[in-house]
């Protein structure tokens, strides 16, 4: 192995929640696992976009702050010693004489591994950002696209558009906090989890929150420095109503882009990877996909859907790693991860 080829059983591309769980899985049966993302830290969307967002569908944890998910994660794995490449995207994906993949990085280096283990999620990602005239003059000083401290929204005015689970879910959480909370949507129902939204029209019928509905965004006001002071909605029939606000939070998804990844000769299903489910086989041998890049029958695009595909991945990639070996898996309550 020189410095700029490594070695090892599995490439993980992507270190959110999922491919750092896919670490921990991966060695539990006895592999190695590089791990490559394109941003500066691990964890994806969850260190990046919103590191304070309670996420409630973790199994043992009620209740779980993103950046504290990620931090257990890491937990979790580092028994394994994962080799992280940080900063650096996944650039070539190349078949080798020996049935191995040598996965080009865009810093030069290369990793060879017979196992590339895709946990991408949107890929490079963005905001989808509305189509307000001025928008640009508010971004960055009272219009985000992330909540990254509850504390910046102490005893503000807040404006949310949007009717999916982040919408809802840091309407609830800011509530806490924030001064005053309004939520534009343009329909009464929202397409959140059925029981986030009872907690939002809870929250509406104590008037800790007010439901804008059904309204969209139509224009901003405030200072050419960026100083947001009204809220402009319309009702879908054109009346216009201004809410005084201080800060406005667009909650309308983001746009993911799995650049180099969609070359690869990957069978691919709209922005998802089309994978065999019960082992998340690609049509690619020994490439795996697992969490939102993935795609089959019945997907749910849940963190802990990702956690199983992480598993089933492991244990499919085993005999590709070690050709004619047998895998005796036992559950790691026996198995002395602590000790490895």
């Amino acid at each position: 192995m020189t410095h700029s080829r490594f070695e090892t059983d599995a490439v993980i591309v992507g270190a959110g929640p999922v491919g750092l769980f896919a670490i921990f899985q991966l060695g539990m049966v006895k592999m190695k696992a590089h791990v490559v993302d394109a941003l500066e830290s691990i964890g994806g969307q969850l260190t990046a976009l919103y590191p304070e967002k309670p996420i409630y569908d973790i199994p043992g944890f009620p209740r779980i702050l993103a950046e504290d998910l990620v931090e257990r994660l890491a937990e979790q794995a580092a028994p394994f010693h994962p080799h992280f490449h940080m900063g650096v995207t996944v650039d070539s994906l190349v078949r080798l004489p020996d049935d191995r993949w040598e996965v080009g990085l865009s810093n030069g280096q290369s990793i060879l591994a017979r196992v590339v283990i895709i946990a991408a999620g949107a890929g490079a990602f963005g905001p989808n950002r509305p189509p307000l005239e001025g928008l640009e003059r508010f971004e960055g000083k009272s219009v985000f696209y992330y909540v990254r401290k509850r504390e910046d929204y102490r005893d503000k005015t807040v404006v949310i558009a949007g009717g999916g689970d982040s919408a809802v879910d840091w309407a609830i959480s800011l509530s806490d906090v924030a001064k005053k909370v309004m939520v534009v949507h343009r329909r009464p129902k929202f397409r959140a989890a059925p029981e986030s939204e009872a907690k939002l029209k809870e929250l509406a019928d104590s008037g800790a929150i007010e439901l804008v509905v059904p309204y969209q965004l139509h224009g901003l006001e405030g200072s050419d420095e960026g100083v947001l002071t009204g809220v402009v909605v319309s009702t879908l029939d054109g009346g216009l109503r201004t809410l005084e606000a201080d800060r406005l939070l667009p909650f309308f998804g983001l746009a993911g882009n799995l650049g180099p990844i969609a070359q690869w000769g990957l069978e691919m299903s709209g922005p998802q990877i089309t994978v065999a489910s019960g082992t998340q086989a690609t049509n690619l041998p020994g490439v795996f996909a697992i969490g939102d890049v993935s795609g089959y029958p019945g997907k749910l695009k849940l963190i802990l859907q990702g956690f199983s595909e992480a598993a089933m991945a492991a244990q499919a990639a085993y005999p590709i790693a070690f050709p004619g070996e047998s895998l005796h898996f036992t559950h790691s309550t026996s198995s002395g991860v602590k000790e490895l």
